[in-house]
């Protein structure tokens, strides 16, 4: 029997027939883009060659149409980038090393902007649930990158830190499931994850909600 631990952690597959199904439409669609282009591109040599119905033709007209045309065009190059080769995977969690010396150190980088738009207490939710991933804690690192700057952003990295401290420990502890905490305590039974807890646990909990 082969060691699990040389065995690939996923695997890739190609539909051939969705790449043919695929390829053939975009080779159809880029012949009538061509088509179409060649069309503009000849109702402007016609304008400039000959002046007989000077009112068929309205150099804004064709400018805006032509910009509109080629700006769609390049949109739909753009997405057949991932349709020219789709491909499938096939995790395999189970194959990973029991060994936690043999788990590669992961790097989540967690990005905002703007608090008003991106409120940082969903931002901090976000923190927290990559910190509390189940994963070696010395091979887990997670940065916030806030382009506006902002102290409200700041503050709330600060508010989110030191609940970290004590809702990480809880996690593993009781072997929560759920460690997004909005998504936990939103939960309609009391346990959080339906399972039959301690008095200990519910203690613990309901400490946890004090600001």
């Amino acid at each position: 029997m082969e060691n699990r631990e040389t065995l690939p952690l996923h695997t890739l597959q190609v539909n051939k027939a969705i790449v043919t199904r695929n390829r053939a439409h975009i080779f159809v669609h880029s012949l009538l883009v061509m088509a179409l282009l060649y069309y503009r591109a000849s109702c402007l040599f016609f304008f400039i060659t000959s002046h007989s119905h000077p009112w068929t033709f309205t150099p804004a007209i064709w400018l805006l149409l032509l910009t509109s045309e080629l700006t769609l065009s390049f949109i739909w190059l753009l997405g057949s980038a991932y349709r020219w080769k789709p491909v499938s995977r096939a995790a395999f969690p189970e194959r990973l090393s029991n060994d936690d010396c043999r788990l590669p150190e992961i790097d989540v980088f967690i990005c905002t902007a703007d608090p008003a738009k991106e409120p940082p207490l969903d931002v901090m939710n976000t923190v927290v649930s990559a910190m509390a991933l189940d994963y070696p804690a010395e091979k887990l690192w997670v940065y916030l990158s806030d382009d506006g700057g902002a102290d409200n952003t700041l503050y709330a990295m600060r508010r989110a830190f030191s609940f970290a401290m004590v809702w990480l420990p809880f996690c593993r502890k009781y072997g929560v499931q759920t460690r997004c905490p909005n998504a936990y305590f939103s939960m309609d039974n009391k346990g959080g994850d339906g399972q039959i807890r301690s008095a200990e646990f519910y203690f613990e909990r309901e400490k946890m909600k004090v600001p």
